[in-house]
């Protein structure tokens, strides 16, 4: 049963939101803009509409297997709802729709994480909202957030198993973000606004 829940969290988090609403305006998101399908590229391509609700769906599929676990008969187990999160983010990293070419992951593990350890889920989003105001690039805020996170969840001091994930979570982000990591090196990483 464990593994179905993580199988059926793998397929929910594959389903590409962003990817789909471009086609619905006649655009691939992997041939313009950056070439991802997340929320940030949608708002660079089509509008911050459009972006918004690819945020919030994106977030969904991080939010909904966990919580649904939470509420089963496996909701006492603290392991169990991390590793169907992660499932979830991998199936939006890796989605079979797309040849396991997908997104990102910040959106996903945003809503995974709020299911999960909802007070790190909510300073991570602090932590990303405000890098973000400041520096007007989505992928910083991402990484300072994600970077951060295995220290909130110390400092609030969650169970073990959820610091192991925090973790876990932070090292598939920073293996998604190489090239923009690459770009803010070198200060060419577009802000929000500015067209790639």
């Amino acid at each position: 049963m464990s593994l179905l829940f993580c199988i059926l969290a793998f397929f929910l988090g594959s389903i590409p939101w962003g990817y789909l609403i471009g086609k619905a305006k006649g655009i691939d998101l992997r041939k313009t803009g950056s070439g991802n399908i997340g929320a940030t590229n949608v708002m660079r391509v089509i509008g911050k509409k459009e972006a918004l609700i690819t945020l919030l769906l994106d977030i969904a599929k991080g939010i909904i297997p966990v919580v649904i676990l939470k509420f089963s008969s496996y909701g006492e187990n603290e392991i169990l709802p991390g590793a169907v999160g992660f499932f979830a983010i991998l199936g939006h990293c890796f989605t079979p729709f797309l040849k396991f070419k997908g997104g990102k992951g910040v959106a996903t593990s945003i809503g995974v994480l709020l299911a999960y350890m909802p007070l790190a889920g909510l300073i991570t989003v602090f932590i990303w909202i405000i890098t973000v105001k400041i520096s007007r690039i989505s992928s910083l805020g991402a990484l300072v957030s994600f970077a951060l996170l295995p220290l909130n969840v110390i400092i609030i001091n969650y169970p073990k198993e959820f610091l192991f994930f925090a973790w876990l979570f932070t090292i598939l982000i920073y293996s998604r973000h190489i090239s923009n990591i690459k770009r803010l090196i070198k200060g060419t990483e577009p802000r929000i606004g500015e067209k790639k």
